[in-house]
């Protein structure tokens, strides 16, 4: 009898604790999705290409699913076209177009403020532009588009190694 309540005893602390894990991993997720300041970021349109028509009415930003601020975003074509623009000026951008590099998509970042009267003012200072080489690179270009410059590039490579 006294070996059974010691199993179960195990047990339920064994469970108090991974409990307690999973709630300090949810815990710590959460904090990390949210912001301390005024202003939060987010991806306008995750999915969209220049046109933007395969955008989706939810999009992903911040810690879940939502519809932007009043529904889904639109960009026009003049926006994506000026920060195609800004890139194609950047000599490492360059090198990647002529490394068999391709523009897929361009993604603008919106800052919205909430000022003291509560009104939001957003604003895409910031746009990602993404290109791909066959199946095997991928790069994201950090464009500043107020000051028309690239201020970041990450490019990501995948090497497959085929074994008979």
């Amino acid at each position: 009898m006294i070996e059974l309540e010691r199993k179960i005893k195990t047990i339920i602390v064994s469970a108090v604790l991974v409990l307690a894990i999973l709630s300090g991993i949810a815990a710590y997720a959460y904090a990390n999705g949210t912001s301390n300041s005024n202003a939060t970021s987010y991806l306008a349109n995750e999915y969209g290409g220049y046109n933007n028509s395969s955008a989706p009415f939810f999009e992903r930003h911040g810690r879940g699913w939502g519809c932007g601020l009043n529904g889904p975003v639109t960009v026009s074509q003049e926006y994506i076209n000026n920060v195609i623009n800004i890139a194609k000026n950047d000599s490492d951008v360059q090198n990647l177009l002529a490394n068999g590099y391709n523009i897929t998509g361009v993604r603008p970042i919106l800052s919205g403020t909430v000022q003291v009267d509560g009104t939001v003012v957003t604003k895409a200072t910031t746009a990602i532009v993404m290109l791909s080489q066959n199946t095997t690179g991928r790069a994201l270009v950090t464009v500043n588009v107020e000051e028309a410059k690239v201020t970041r590039i990450v490019i990501l490579t995948r090497t497959v190694i085929e074994k008979p």
